[in-house]
């Protein structure tokens, strides 16, 4: 979705792009931090937080890596900091060891294999891949509608076409999308579901 000179053009610390990233992404952010968290203020601190995180890290941004993927391992870090903190705060001694399990799986969930993206950076590029394959007109409705945040009404007048058909395109979309991601990552159904969820 973001392109090298993007990755640039943070690195530099440009106000604007810093901006653009979080429009973009913040939907996609917010629907995966609730996977983790479920009380909305919290997850717009943690989301405040991973862009605050970014801004301060700029400087260490590899212009060849995606943008996305940073993001996404940063907030992912974040929100299991949270709960881990969460847990240590509580007075009782009742701890779900599968809940323990999980959490220890995604801290190390980085370096796992001999890949040397991140499941997050795949999961990313495949989302990107799987969108650019859709038929022309539904992946410029799913593209404006879902990932730039423009609203249905105006998609359908610029298009010439109805709002119930931009509806149409975006849900069939999401079941193309929805259906690939989780033939390649079916232990991410509910990541995945989440994610086109919103």
């Amino acid at each position: 979705m973001f392109d090298i000179q993007t990755n640039s053009n943070l690195k530099k610390g440009d106000p604007s792009t810093f901006k653009d990233v979080f429009r973009v992404l913040y939907p996609r952010l917010k629907g995966y931090c609730k996977l983790f968290v479920p009380d909305d203020n919290k997850v717009e601190d943690l989301i405040q937080e991973t862009f605050i995180t970014l801004w301060e890290k700029r400087n260490s941004i590899k212009t060849d890596r995606s943008i996305e993927s940073y993001l996404f391992v940063i907030l992912r870090n974040n929100c299991l900091n949270f709960l881990r903190n969460e847990k240590l705060e509580k007075t009782t001694f009742s701890v779900n060891l599968e809940e323990v399990s999980e959490l220890q799986y995604l801290y190390q969930i980085d370096f796992l294999g001999k890949e040397e993206k991140s499941l997050e950076e795949q999961l990313v590029e495949s989302f990107q891949q799987v969108v650019n394959e859709l038929p022309d007109k539904m992946k410029l409705v799913f593209t404006q509608c879902k990932i730039e945040g423009r609203k249905q009404k105006e998609v359908a007048e610029e298009m010439g076409i109805s709002v119930k058909m931009v509806e149409k395109h975006i849900a069939k979309a999401k079941e193309q999308i929805k259906n690939k991601l989780i033939n390649q990552y079916p232990m991410l159904i509910i990541i995945i579901t989440l994610l086109l969820d919103k």
